[in-house]
């Protein structure tokens, strides 16, 4: 039996992670999906009860799981607590990416058909687009030192934060994109401030010297990050494997969402190194936030959660046929008008999480059987 530890957290987080246990025992009960859902608490829920934002006992448990879906974290409530120092110690999240070694976030972008029309961008823009961006996840100026705000002698406050990365950390970032360009277009993008930072001198040096040693087949190309920005909304189907830091996968990741219709249609996969025995520690969420203003209204988009599940299927488990068949049932959703608030925009009229649950749960009978052609 497999476990799939579910850290639900804040906000729309219980709600998103709800509807995607939903589909998890829709699985176990019709695809021989042998799998225990084991519940904790992630963030402020964890901080209301035990007053740390992960306790210890979740962490040994998310060491041992096979897979860790989350839902989300934070909000207001937990944003003005007093809090200072290291970024583990104030995100239950950031925490569990840096003790487990999650050092690869995984981000596919790639439109669905029927969600053409809800993107603030052209369609003749967004034609074509299926890109990763690959974002390393436990470095950086996040995870950097020395980090604090000091009070200066005449009374003013400075604050700093420190852009540090290894030879190491950037190499098996970037081997990890080559490989996983060689399983696609072998094309990839790497995302620096090479013209203004020293840690992007030394990333763009890094990456480099690794494709001449070991991936010349694939196509390298070096971009400023903020050039990058401009080119995923002028001509986001030139991309196909994004490889780029902490800071700079974080902001790009959202101009992903706007290219999808919504970052509630993101799901991603965060990934660690293999042990001895070939299993790495995998963590899978959506990439949207908690969204306090609609917590608890039953409006949140819950297909970035299931869509991550779906990702779960593939790197964990093995399992694309079920992977395939559950973004099949999201397509057949999508393409029957079925939709949230945040994707129904042109025309449609919204339903609720737990209606759009339904229509896949519905969606996914209908198809065990009789395979879907949409």
């Amino acid at each position: 039996m497999k476990t799939i530890l579910v850290l639900a957290g804040d906000g729309i987080g219980p709600e998103v992670a709800g509807a995607t246990c939903r589909i998890i025992e829709w699985f176990a009960a019709h695809r021989d999906f042998d799998v225990h859902l084991d519940h904790q608490l992630l963030h402020g829920a964890c901080y209301d009860r035990y007053g740390v934002f992960l306790t210890d006992e979740t962490l040994t448990d998310a060491e041992a799981a096979d897979a860790i879906l989350v839902g989300a974290e934070g909000g207001p409530k937990w944003d003005d607590l007093p809090l200072r120092g290291r970024l583990q110690d104030k995100s239950g999240l950031s925490r569990l990416r840096l003790e487990l070694d999650l050092f690869a976030n995984l981000l596919p972008v790639k439109p669905f058909t029927a969600l053409m029309d809800e993107s603030p961008l052209k369609l003749e823009i967004i034609d074509g687009v299926d890109f990763i961006i690959l974002r390393e996840l436990t470095g950086g100026v996040y995870f950097g030192e020395p980090r604090g705000i000091d009070v200066q002698p005449d009374g003013s406050r400075r604050g700093f934060d420190t852009q540090v990365y290894s030879s190491a950390e950037v190499e098996r970032l970037a081997r990890f994109g080559f490989e996983l360009a060689r399983g696609r277009r072998h094309r990839v993008c790497s995302v620096d401030k090479a013209n203004v930072m020293e840690s992007g001198v030394m990333w763009r040096e890094e990456v480099t010297r690794l494709h001449v040693a070991e991936f010349s087949d694939v196509e390298l190309q070096h971009m400023l990050a903020d050039n990058c920005a401009m080119q995923l909304v002028r001509r986001p189907a030139q991309f196909d494997v994004i490889i780029t830091d902490n800071l700079f996968g974080d902001i790009l990741s959202d101009v992903g969402g706007a290219i999808s219709a919504s970052l509630g249609m993101l799901p991603s996969a965060s990934l660690g190194p293999r042990d001895e025995a070939g299993k790495r520690c995998a963590l899978y969420e959506p990439v949207h936030g908690s969204a306090p203003d609609i917590a608890g209204r039953d409006i949140a988009n819950p297909l970035g959660a299931v869509l991550s599940f779906a990702m779960m299927l593939r790197l964990s488990f093995g399992r694309d046929a079920d992977a395939e068949l559950l973004e099949q049932s999201v397509r057949a959703v999508l393409s029957s008008g079925v939709r949230t608030p945040d994707i129904a925009k042109r025309g449609y009229t919204p339903v609720s999480t737990t209606k759009l649950t339904d229509t896949l749960i519905e969606t996914l009978q209908r198809s065990h059987t009789t395979p879907l052609t949409t």
